[in-house]
């Protein structure tokens, strides 16, 4: 009787990490989960893991969850537009170089990471990129700098006997989601949303579901030492997208716009405020922000469907109902967090 294959995954609790807990169960994989909390190790259990007690900074407890684990899947990260530089660090790198130590000493075969579009973003549109595009390290955005530095950590691990892929998605949503939407809805609701330009820029977007398929193909297709974007397929108009996000959630986003000098001046007017003074919680916008909101960024998506076959398993249009359907259940009192019964993950995915 052939023995069961095993994975182990960082990053189980949030939203990315908690999908691909399921279809890797679903699949009858047996998977562990680095949980660093109760609360993280009781939703890797609900999603069909199970939960290795620790945090990416306990490199004997990242081995002891990868030992006998064939793929090690890294979904942990320090998420968002602000924050401490110290957290981005490390967690984003030195969790990121723990966990590649972890594995190679557990005897993993493969790890594949979860890498982001932001990893080459330092002001500049993205239009039509792909994987001969530079990561940015010289970012002024602390999460492009660090992920990007998380990247070329994995790349430059590989080794015989130890493969590496990074699979990249740009701006992942659907049923589940706790960071873009939630945002979205409470920056609409706080009458603090704008559009900047107009928003009419074209955008990639990546489904969830999307996104764990390209890390199994990723994990099972890849070539060591390489990367790889995935998408939704073709780019749509940044407003519309939202809008039709926001729709799911009864919301309809104000039509004012600002235009892109002033909210690039305010954005870098704000962080310098934010990083000389005390000021509590984060700037009213950001540069990150700024880049997403305004400027283009489409992805070439030509290498995974040649060297991993990949194709979208999800349409836009799927996703925005799983979305409604999401927020029927909620709203009736049916499974949190998701269409799928998925609990909601932290804001920062780094169990």
């Amino acid at each position: 009787m052939q023995a069961q294959r095993a994975a182990f995954v960082t990053g189980g609790s949030g939203f990315i990490g908690g999908r691909l807990i399921r279809r890797l169960a679903d699949e009858g994989w047996s998977v562990r989960a680095l949980a660093r909390s109760e609360r993280s190790a009781e939703r890797v259990r609900e999603r069909g893991a199970e939960a290795v007690p620790g945090d990416l900074d306990d490199v004997a407890r990242l081995r002891a969850g990868a030992t006998g684990c064939e793929l090690a899947f890294h979904a942990a990260a320090q998420l968002g537009e602000w924050g401490d530089t110290r957290e981005f660090e490390r967690i984003n790198v030195g969790g990121t170089r723990n966990a590649l130590s972890a594995c190679a000493a557990a005897g993993v075969r493969r790890f594949v990471h979860v890498g982001t579009e932001a990893a080459l973003m330092a002001g500049q549109p993205l239009i039509g990129v792909d994987e001969h595009a530079p990561l940015r390290f010289d970012s002024p955005a602390f999460y492009s700098a660090t992920k990007a530095r998380a990247e070329e950590a994995v790349i430059t691990a590989a080794v015989p006997g130890f493969e590496t892929v990074v699979v990249r998605p740009r701006f992942v949503w659907g049923a589940g989601d706790t960071t873009i939407l939630p945002a979205l809805v409470d920056a609409v609701r706080s009458r603090r949303f704008a559009w900047i330009g107009g928003g009419r820029h074209l955008t990639s977007t990546t489904h969830v579901d999307n996104v764990v398929e390209g890390l199994l193909l990723g994990a099972e297709r890849g070539i060591t030492a390489n990367a790889y974007f995935v998408t939704d397929g073709a780019p749509v108009v940044f407003r519309d997208f939202v809008c039709d996000l926001l729709a799911t959630q009864g919301v309809e986003p104000p039509t004012r716009s600002v235009p892109p000098r002033l909210a690039r001046t305010l954005a870098r007017a704000s962080e310098a405020a934010w990083r000389s003074l005390p000021l509590p919680g984060q700037p009213p916008i950001t540069r990150l922000t700024y880049w997403l909101m305004s400027m283009e960024t489409t992805i070439d998506i030509t290498k995974a469907r040649e060297q991993l076959g990949y194709r979208p398993v999800r349409s836009i249009a799927d996703g925005l109902e799983g979305l409604r359907r999401e927020r029927v259940d909620a709203s009736a009192g049916g499974p949190a967090g998701g269409a799928d019964g998925s609990s909601p993950g932290a804001t920062l995915d780094r169990s």
